[in-house]
């Protein structure tokens, strides 16, 4: 039987996380020989009580039905056993001990159907496998082999404000060829995914429970929607593994894992996102963060962000320049001023500083519309690169 095949026993055994998997296969060789292990070979490393836990366990366990299972589900895996195993996953401490995907399996590997067919050639499941389709904009992309993966994650209470600044990056880098990577919650996950979806891009989610249960199940259309686009769910809990509160940490260091980089959106103080940027900063990937209205309490994450040395950043070609993408799509450049996609406000705002530049308590007293109201629009009109700060409060079109 196949080594990878006995990875794949490991991580449906509750008992057994990384950091112990790691202890078995140092001390035996592989996780055949940790697998068909003695009692007293392994009570020194998993105690008495969960070896003669492991034990009714791997008694139980059925290698191929549990194969043919996931082949008629459709899911794929990938072990830390197969060199196809995603590169920067792997460099992360404790990496999970397989990666369950459903979907575009291509999405997640450097060298597309090839390495696909490595994988899953003998787990009889590349029949499944959704075809790679490569945009104009990802083979365009210069400096290296395969698109970047992003991550953009957020709060899940997310404001008109960063539901407009979601829609933007996420957007904008889909349509420059980088796959959009995020955790498929309520909020600013959501629109992620929405937003690469409807720009023609390619997104991967990350659950925190098996890939075969939509969560949360309102999501369930959006779920559908990320497979039907060419895009990928993954996960490191088996298949029918329910959610809880400790997996979402969980899932948030492999999406931070995934990624070169992660981009925060907006978040408060004790935001979800700030753990998956932190996991980011740890593991010495790039983290953005995206300044939002100072009035606003859902700016506290991306500020605390910025002060611990995330890039700030304004407009999408900011990430795109860090993460060395030569390529910006035409798609991505916001149209300046000639009223698509622009609110009323946005519009009249444009109006204002059209013949002379303004400070910000004039725009907000000829609106008629309150200060954080107006703080939230004029950052959004600087962050599409139409109006720019000139210091001091006072504002200028571009």
């Amino acid at each position: 039987m196949l080594e990878r095949n006995y990875y794949l026993a490991f991580s449906n055994f509750s008992g057994v996380g990384p950091i112990k998997f790691e202890k078995l296969l140092k001390h035996f060789g592989s996780a055949e020989k940790a697998w068909k292990a003695q009692r007293d070979e392994l009570e020194p490393i998993l105690k008495p009580a969960l070896t003669k836990k492991f034990e009714d366990f791997r008694k139980e366990f059925d290698f191929d039905k549990y194969l043919e299972k996931l082949k008629k589900q459709k899911i794929f895996f990938v072990c830390l056993a197969d060199k196809e195993y995603p590169g920067l996953l792997k460099k992360i401490p404790n990496p999970p001990i397989v990666l369950f995907v459903k979907g575009n399996v291509r999405v997640l590997f450097t060298d597309g159907a090839e390495v696909a067919s490595k994988i899953f050639l003998d787990s009889a499941c590349l029949q499944n496998a959704v075809p790679a389709k490569i945009s104009p904009a990802s083979r365009a992309l210069t400096s290296r082999a395969t698109p970047p993966l992003i991550a953009i994650v957020g709060t899940r209470k997310i404001s008109t404000y960063g539901k407009s600044i979601t829609e933007l990056f996420a957007g904008s880098l889909a349509s420059s060829g980088l796959i959009i990577v995020s955790g498929m919650a309520f909020g600013v996950d959501g629109v992620a995914h929405a937003s690469t979806i409807e720009a023609g891009g390619k997104t991967i989610a990350v659950l925190g429970n098996g890939v075969d249960l939509p969560y949360p199940r309102e999501n369930q259309k959006l779920y559908e929607e990320i497979l039907d686009s060419g895009g990928a769910v993954v996960s490191e809990f088996p298949p029918g593994h329910p959610p809880s509160v400790g997996s979402f940490p969980s899932r948030n260091r492999i999406v931070a894992g995934l990624s070169d980089g992660v981009l925060v959106t907006e978040g408060a103080s004790d935001s979800g996102s700030l753990i998956t940027a932190n996991f980011a900063l740890g593991f010495g990937r790039k983290v953005f963060a995206v300044p939002g209205p100072i009035t606003s309490s859902l700016s506290a994450a991306p500020l605390r962000l910025i002060e611990k040395g995330a890039k700030l950043v304004i407009t999408p070609e900011d990430i795109l320049k860090e993460l060395k993408v030569s390529r910006v799509s035409e798609v991505s450049k916001v149209s300046k001023g000639d009223g698509k996609d622009l609110t009323k406000e946005e519009s009249l705002i444009i109006g204002l500083l059209e013949n002379e530049n303004l400070h910000f308590d004039e725009i907000s007293r000829r609106l008629k519309i309150d200060s954080s109201k107006t703080g939230t629009i004029l950052s959004l009109l600087e962050i599409k690169g139409i109006i720019k700060s000139l210091g001091g409060g006072n504002f200028s079109l571009v």
